[in-house]
């Protein structure tokens, strides 16, 4: 018992906040600012890309093809999500009730951090439109794919946040509240200094990180096609971010919508949930897609059988039991001489017999009397 209380001693009663946020690389003009949050961001796209490229090739995909997909989804998935954050919050960037007091050089500094999620699906997907089109396999197909590696890729950048100090929960007292620098600028003003918040960033990472190891089991029971899977990962995302959104205290856009007064996100969320249910359910009712295959029509790749060695397709052949070659047409015709049909293969030359030192004449005719002819000549290279 002693051992237990000592060791639970040791184990903090709060999360500290972070020491750290970043580092400099010196360049011959100043320094380059690498910030955590980047860092964070970037980890959560190669694991996402990992995931995703491991269940995109086991749908029979082509190679490669991921890779020409996410040179147009990532870009426009930053792009959204940035703008979609500067409409939600749009004091920092435009003022209060858009009073012009605000800083619009702050809308391209994204390693501040604010990145939107929807905005960020929204315009990445249509970005990996535009790749699946030029690479000719289903947008479908690749969101069904892609979804568990989106939801982790946003676990694991979720962590941004713990390293900016920002987008926290209310004040709590549970054993894992966060600590937020009292200097800190997004430290809510009035509070006291050694203030415990909720620690929204765990709590949505640990949400995705269970939403992806559900969402991977529910695809290998039912096989999930049509973007299903994808969204199913809507309605998930949702549902978590509901609650945790309406436990942040940071400033956001408020919505009044039937009598409730609550942040844009929430209200985001919940349309979103109900759509894609919607959705989800109207995309079951049509079955599987037949044939199941993640290639635009009309861009199959050819049958194996078909391809050549050079991988240049073959040209068709004929069957040897319906048809003949042009010169074994032309071998079979009948001669015009004594009416005797050459045959096709050309019989093995016979040896030359000799009587003594004279050969023994051919017979004029084919066929039997060939044969007879040389069974009553004498043995070839006797001598009497």
């Amino acid at each position: 018992m002693q051992i237990l209380l000592q060791a639970a001693a040791l184990v903090p009663a709060s999360i500290p906040s972070p020491d750290w946020s970043g580092f400099d690389i010196p360049l011959p003009w100043g320094t380059l600012r690498i910030h955590a949050y980047a860092l964070c961001i970037l980890a959560g796209i190669i694991v996402g890309l990992w995931l995703t490229s491991v269940r995109w090739a086991r749908r029979g995909a082509p190679e490669g093809s991921v890779w020409d997909i996410v040179i147009w989804a990532i870009p426009f998935g930053i792009i959204g999500g940035r703008l979609y954050h500067v409409v939600s919050s749009p004091d920092a960037y435009f003022g209060p009730g858009f009073d012009g007091t605000g800083d619009l050089w702050l809308i391209p500094q994204i390693q501040r951090g604010g990145l939107g999620i929807w905005g960020a699906v929204v315009l990445g997907v249509l970005g990996a439109w535009i790749g699946c089109r030029r690479s000719g396999v289903k947008l479908t197909a690749f969101l069904d794919a892609a979804a568990p590696g989106l939801l982790l890729a946003q676990a694991v950048g979720r962590w941004g946040n713990y390293f900016n100090q920002e987008l926290f929960g209310g004040p709590t007292t549970l054993p894992w509240g966060l600590q937020i620098d009292a200097d800190n600028p997004n430290f809510p003003a009035g509070m006291p200094v050694d203030t415990l918040f909720h620690p929204t960033f765990l709590y949505e990472s640990l949400w995705n990180i269970a939403g992806v190891l559900i969402l991977l089991a529910l695809d290998r029971r039912f096989h999930f096609r049509r973007a299903r899977l994808f969204w199913l990962y809507a309605m998930y995302y949702t549902l978590g971010r509901v609650w945790i959104e309406a436990m942040r205290i940071d400033d956001a856009e408020q919505i009044n919508l039937f009598g409730i007064t609550t942040r844009l996100n929430v209200w985001t969320s919940i349309f979103v949930f109900v759509a894609a249910l919607i959705v989800f359910v109207l995309l079951g009712l049509k079955g599987r897609p037949e044939p199941d295959t993640p290639f635009l029509a009309g861009r199959e790749p050819a049958a194996v059988e078909d391809v050549d060695a050079a991988g240049e397709e073959k040209a068709p052949v004929r069957d040897a039991d319906s048809s003949v070659s042009d010169s074994e047409s032309r071998d079979n015709l009948p001669n015009n001489q004594n009416g005797a049909r050459i045959p096709s293969t050309p019989m093995e030359e016979e040896p030359a017999v000799r009587d003594g030192d004279k050969p023994v004449p051919e017979s004029p005719v084919t066929g039997s009397s060939r044969h007879k002819a040389t069974e009553s000549a004498p043995e070839a290279g006797t001598n009497k």
